[in-house]
């Protein structure tokens, strides 16, 4: 898909125009759901420049995202700027704008719908970009879920099937969106730096209190939201059962925010690099606002270090604060939408004593709270789980958490019955959390000491030590020969939880 600002240009002369043109470029927010609606009503109230439209989807209301009771509490001004965006007039009347028409006037058309309509949305708008001749118009997403490809028949993230859609996020909640004294950090992204940095300036353009910066991870970007979507339900959770266990806590909710950011680095390794690792690129990454070009890790093989991981990304400020941001219970106000799921679930495992019977008796639970089914990102992406780690080879200790979830709601009920004894028993989540992040050869070694006098043991660890070397594949040898019977320890919860998620989902 080619997706930039400068798909015709052909000298330096028609550069320049367009540069002319970008700078006095127009934002437009095609399907207004409750942060984009959140996002004009900031705009509204920081600026009297009008470089923000909006097209709701047809049959959609401009403001139908806002309850009643918050349009009452909202400044009716900002409410009239806001209808202003949306409409034009013509022969004395006002016209709702259209996709079609953001796409004749805006430099910059976010595709704000959610994962049910973000790829009819796609497909429409690069339909209309062709037949007006816009080729120069840059499309972006806000979709924060994994979605389906029915033509490989897997899940995958909309930005690596469409490597060139930019994707615009950071943290946010609506309501402070809605506050005249708070403010809001976003990354635009798009694999080509330029191309990025311009996009970041128009988004930056919209209000003061608003503050976008470029990065070039939009497949990154996508893949923390989506994970993040779905540990905010655990945060709820976690958060809501666990109040009385105030230990408990910040080791999970660490353990949830790493396992995203490494998910995340991992997906990274997957993505065409030459965009922004050539040394032919226009612009490198440290010149539009990442403090350095590279952040890799490594891991030790047969005497050589391999890179496994790319956490470059991780330089991106709104997007690692949105994934914190979405684990918090805030000060004031709701919590995020997925946040709220986990706090409903933690309720009914407490009265009901059990896990849901399946996802569709949570979704029924989050519907009698007010929380429309199209709004819970986090259940969507949480649907494909399983194909997503097996896609990415994304190991046990790098997803335990919201695997563990997984089970909570789509293993079978005797399965959950030792789901459910984790989830809720302080001492066993606390082990879980601490012991599901080692490789196995670490629970290797742990049985190895725990097995000192045996004989063969002993001989491996003296050998070992005295030549500096651990073989682990002579390690694993003795551990299961038959002559040992190794003591089972504190982690088969674990192990046998482990066991049961790659037999019963990924295998």
């Amino acid at each position: 898909m080619e997706n930039n600002f400068f798909s015709q240009v052909f000298d330096k002369a028609s550069i320049a125009r367009r540069l002319k043109e970008l700078d006095n470029g127009k934002v437009g927010f095609y399907s207004v759901g409750l942060y984009p609606a959140s996002l004009a009503y900031n705009c509204a109230l920081h600026t009297k420049h009008n470089n923000l439209l909006l097209a709701p989807r047809q049959g959609r209301d401009l403001l139908g995202a806002f309850s009643e009771d918050l349009l009452s509490d909202l400044d009716p001004d900002c409410l009239e700027k806001m209808r202003n965006m949306s409409c034009f007039a013509y022969e004395g009347e006002k016209i709702n704008y259209t996709l079609s028409d953001l796409i004749k006037i805006c430099e910059v058309v976010v595709l704000s719908s959610n994962s049910n309509h973000i790829e009819g949305d796609l497909e429409e708008a690069l339909r209309l970009r062709s037949i007006l001749k816009r080729d120069n118009v840059l499309f972006a997403c806000l979709v924060g879920s994994f979605t389906y490809d029915k033509c490989s028949e897997e899940p995958l993230l909309l930005c690596q099937k469409f490597s060139n859609l930019a994707f615009f996020s950071g943290f946010h909640r609506h309501g402070a969106l809605r506050n005249p004294l708070d403010s809001f950090t976003a990354n635009f992204c798009h694999p080509d730096p330029l191309n990025a940095l311009l996009g970041s300036r128009l988004l930056d353009k919209l209000s003061p209190n608003i503050q976008v910066s470029a990065g070039v991870h939009n497949l990154e970007g996508q893949y923390i939201k989506a994970a993040k979507n779905v540990s905010s339900i655990f945060a709820g959770f976690a958060h809501t059962f666990h109040r009385d266990n105030p230990g408990l806590l910040p080791t999970l909710l660490t353990l949830l925010f790493n396992q995203c950011l490494d998910q995340a680095a991992i997906v990274s390794m997957s993505r065409a690099q030459e965009n922004y690792n050539s040394s032919n690129a226009s612009l490198p990454l440290t010149e539009i606002g990442y403090g350095v070009q590279r952040i890799e890790a490594a891991l030790s093989k047969d005497g050589a270090l391999h890179k496994v991981r790319d956490h470059t990304f991780t330089q991106l400020t709104a997007m690692v604060a949105d994934v914190k941001g979405s684990m918090m219970l805030p000060v004031s106000g709701q919590p995020t939408r997925n946040f709220q799921v986990g706090q409903i679930l933690a309720k009914k495992i407490s009265i009901l004593g059990r896990c849901p019977c399946n996802l569709g008796e949570l979704i029924s639970w989050s519907s009698s709270e007010g929380l429309s089914q199209g709004a819970l990102e986090g259940i969507n992406s949480l649907k494909y789980w399983p194909d997503i780690v097996r896609k990415y080879c994304i190991t046990y200790q790098d997803s335990s958490m919201i695997n563990l979830l997984y089970m909570s709601i789509f293993a079978n009920s005797e399965i959950k019955k030792d789901v459910y004894k984790t989830l809720t028993d302080s001492r066993k989540l606390t082990r879980f959390c601490q012991e599901s992040v080692r490789p196995d050869s670490s629970f290797h070694m742990r049985e190895l000491l725990n097995n000192i006098d045996n004989n063969e043991i002993i001989n491996y660890l003296s050998e070992s030590i005295y030549n500096s070397s651990f073989d682990l594949q002579k390690l694993e040898n003795t551990i299961y020969s038959k002559n040992n019977t190794l003591e089972v320890n504190a982690s088969s919860d674990y192990d046998g939880l482990k066991k049961i998620f790659y037999d019963h989902f990924v295998s």
